[in-house]
């Protein structure tokens, strides 16, 4: 009998026939290998198969022999999961897009492929600051020592920094290809491929030998968003593929936090984008975001605790005003401007502040609470 798996791989080979379909013709048919044995009338019924897909299937389906296609495969690729595959990682399998092969070398640990391990994305630009750099090595090392495993693309900059900082604070990380598993890119990072083969995995969607290419590093970017909790993108530029990564991770239901920079900054341009649309804020209390993420439990409160309010510095009459709107309860941000009479602009700036300050606390949602 031919492996559940030989399907998922043969079905790959199909031109047109991408993860998503993929996807679909499993949920239709309840495995693959009755959707290869269906006619061209019952794959019709499947949602995007076209009359175009349904020819490239009849044509193509005829010449690929699974049993044989999946051996000779194994033989070039030696270790690789597909989603018949009970190691398969179960959050990637989660999305709507999981890769129907997933290759991958190093040290495997069951533990995150079962979800039992939180996994954690950091993403951010090829060229980041002194002040991105900076905080990529705190929360790298501050994760990596409560128990997370940061997952990453290796690339130049924020990818290359954070997984450096988890392995030297005794962690694992994963690295995400837009190559095969075996072809180094950029290949000044062959050094940290190595390292992070003894400590870690390299994973990717693309058969051994693959060579770097443009089209590839954004569609891996939703493999990082797949396999992670939460997506964390420290500096990113409005153009960065980071923020491609963030907005797969919105479409799986991941968490996504930025961390926020100066306005006129080109490298935080993106995060600060991000945070307008409802992104969590990284702030220097790096205990509040391990606990947000499940690193910690409970913090002890004392320390934790709000300043009274008698210690409240003055704040400015727009602060003051935005802070006068506060109720104990959860507000949206509308009501906020409502009752402020201010523009909503102006309201989102005095916002921003009073949570950098600690004096306000953003909830899904466009809504805010007092800290």
């Amino acid at each position: 009998m031919v492996e559940e798996g030989a399907y998922w791989l043969a079905w790959a080979q199909i031109s047109g026939i991408g993860p998503v379909l993929l996807r679909r013709l499993q949920q239709h048919f309840g495995t693959l290998a009755t959707a290869w044995n269906a006619t061209k009338v019952q794959l019709g019924e499947v949602e995007g198969f076209g009359f175009q897909t349904l020819e490239k299937v009849v044509q193509q389906r005829s010449r690929l022999h699974p049993e044989q296609l999946f051996t000779k495969h194994q033989q070039e690729n030696s270790h690789f999961w597909t989603p018949a595959d009970a190691d398969y990682p179960r959050l990637l399998l989660e999305t709507p897009s999981p890769p129907p092969i997933l290759y991958y070398r190093g040290e495997v640990e069951l533990q995150e492929n079962l979800g039992q391990k939180p996994m954690v994305g950091i993403v951010g630009t090829r060229q980041p600051s002194e002040y991105g750099i900076r905080w990529t090595r705190q929360i790298s090392t501050a994760l990596a020592k409560n128990g997370f495993t940061v997952v990453s693309g290796m690339a130049e900059g924020i990818d290359t920094e954070s997984h450096i900082a988890a392995m030297k604070a005794g962690g694992r990380t994963i690295a995400v290809l837009g190559t095969g598993v075996d072809v180094i890119y950029p290949h000044k990072n062959r050094d940290l491929y190595k390292q992070i083969l003894t400590a870690g995995l390299v994973v990717s969607e693309y058969p051994t030998k693959t060579p770097p290419d443009r089209t590839h590093f954004p569609r891996r970017n939703r493999i990082i968003a797949g396999l992670s909790r939460a997506i964390l993108v420290m500096e990113a530029p409005i153009k960065s593929g980071a923020l491609i990564t963030a907005t797969y991770a919105n479409e799986f239901g991941r968490d996504v936090y930025a961390l926020p920079g100066r306005v006129d900054d080109y490298p935080s341009q993106g995060c600060l984008k991000l945070l307008n649309q409802g992104a969590s804020f990284i702030l220097k209390e790096l205990d509040e975001l391990l606990t947000m993420l499940g690193a910690i439990p409970q913090i002890d409160g004392v320390e934790a605790s709000t300043a009274p309010e008698q210690l409240m510095p003055t704040l400015s009459p727009e602060l003051q005003t935005v802070m006068d709107a506060f109720t104990s309860e959860a507000l949206p941000f509308d009501f906020i401007v409502q009752q402020t009479g201010m523009a909503a602009g102006s309201v989102s700036g005095a916002l921003l502040q009073l949570e950098l300050m600690g004096f306000v606390s953003q909830l899904p949602g466009m809504r805010y609470q007092k800290s």
